[in-house]
């Protein structure tokens, strides 16, 4: 049965309601370049305010709502929402208006076939802006459905910066200085380490009980509901297993064995299947090996997750596991992360290294400390080793708080505290 239209017009009317309420911390997205955009990242990153940034803009420039229509597919007044009620949505509009809008649609990924009434709306010239969880947005093939006309933007939590500005910790070079505005930008960076920067989250006392339900709606709604999952217990061990092998490639066959002395026989597609899940909802990032044959860059490979927060919530006392997930973050967020990422990997050969970047021909360990003598020799003998295998412009060394340079036959090798490489990496 069709959506009702007096439905439909009252959740246009109270989005609007909501949409102005909403006090608006503005990012750094170019929300003007391009009239089609398709916005993807996990749950709760803050697309929907990406959204509602460029609504609150156009009503400061003088616009209204004539001119706008947002929809949230997630509200469950629109349960039983299918293709065929889309264009629902702008006869309602016409008839309350008389306007042609520009479309704000979020979470549209719940409604099956939405990709050719998207394309319909490129076609016809309309500006469209739209949120979704799945990282199969930016597939090819659903680019290709769209034909080519929409922008892929990926959102990410929060950036170090972004989480200073947001909490309003200065960090200019005066307040890096002095003694008490270092120790509470030292006490922000803790916490973004430890927390993450999903933005509902920075400012709560507690942030333990948010970060649950906002991983119970990705574990649940995003991967066990939406994929069918019958043995939702044993994906719960493969994604605290994948949490705590954050820092060593692993492979299918491998997280299969472990899983299978837990919990029975567990086949190595079924943990591909699993694996592939956790990555369409965006809870995990996959990094390849740069000198693996084709089979084993898809199968033996390091992963990463969305946000320290979520992370947090799998590990005690992980230190250099969070600061690793936080550099390869930052270096998602710098350089992207589509299917294929074709820009960041790991190197294991004859050494192994955290990220190599070819473009930039940058390579980067991370460890929390380097104080200890035998972690020093591994991580600068494998940066000494790299160079005669990839060429390296840059190498460098990230831990939580130390810095200096070591030279070698190659040049010098920086070590740096992450925070600074944070506010200077983006």
């Amino acid at each position: 049965m069709a959506i009702s239209r007096n439905v439909l017009r009252q959740v246009m009317l109270d989005n609007q309601k909501d949409i102005e309420q909403y006090e608006i911390f503005y990012r750094d997205f170019d929300l003007d370049s391009f009239p089609l955009q398709v916005f993807v990242g996990v749950r709760r990153s803050g697309k929907s305010y990406l959204l509602f940034q460029k609504i609150h803009k156009m009503l400061n420039e003088g616009h209204d709502w004539s001119d706008m229509l947002y929809i949230d597919f997630e509200d469950t007044r629109l349960d039983g929402f299918t293709a065929e009620d889309f264009n629902l949505i702008l006869e309602c509009h016409q008839e309350i208006y008389g306007k042609r809008p520009m479309l704000f649609l979020d979470e549209i990924q719940n409604i099956e076939g939405w990709q050719k009434f998207a394309r319909n709306l490129a076609d016809k010239k309309y500006s469209v802006f739209i949120t979704g969880s799945n990282a199969k947005m930016l597939s090819r093939e659903i680019m290709s459905d769209l034909g080519g006309r929409y922008l892929p933007v990926e959102v990410y939590p929060l950036s170090f910066k972004e989480y200073l500005s947001y909490t309003q910790v200065p960090f200019d070079e005066l307040s890096l200085t002095a003694t008490e505005s270092k120790a509470l930008f030292m006490n922000a960076y803790q916490k973004y380490m430890l927390w993450g920067g999903l933005p509902e989250s920075v400012n709560l006392s507690v942030r333990r009980a948010y970060l649950s339900s906002v991983y119970q709606k990705i574990y649940l709604g995003d991967i066990v509901q939406r994929n069918g999952i019958s043995n939702p217990k044993l994906l719960q061990l493969l994604i605290k297993k994948m949490a705590e092998s954050v820092m060593q490639p692993i492979s299918y066959t491998r997280l299969s064995k472990i899983l299978s002395s837990v919990a029975g026989r567990i086949s190595v597609p079924t943990v591909s299947n699993y694996v592939g899940h956790a990555e369409d909802a965006w809870l995990v990032l996959r990094l390849r090996n740069i000198a693996s044959a084709f089979t084993e860059k898809e199968s033996v490979c390091k992963y990463y997750f969305i946000d320290n927060g979520l992370l947090t919530l799998q590990l005690l006392n992980a230190d250099t596991i969070l600061l690793e997930n936080i550099v390869a973050l930052s270096l998602f967020r710098k350089y992207g992360h589509d299917l294929d990422n074709e820009r960041v990997y790991f190197y294991n050969a004859n050494v192994e290294i955290d990220f190599y970047v070819p473009e930039e021909e940058l390579a980067i360990q991370a460890t929390y400390s380097i104080t200890d003598e035998q972690t020093k020799i591994r991580e600068v003998g494998a940066l000494t080793k790299l160079p005669n295998v990839y060429p390296c412009r840059r190498r460098m060394i990230i831990t939580y708080d130390e810095e200096g340079i070591i030279t070698d036959a190659h040049g010098s090798i920086e070590i740096i505290p992450c925070w600074k490489w944070l506010l200077s990496c983006i």
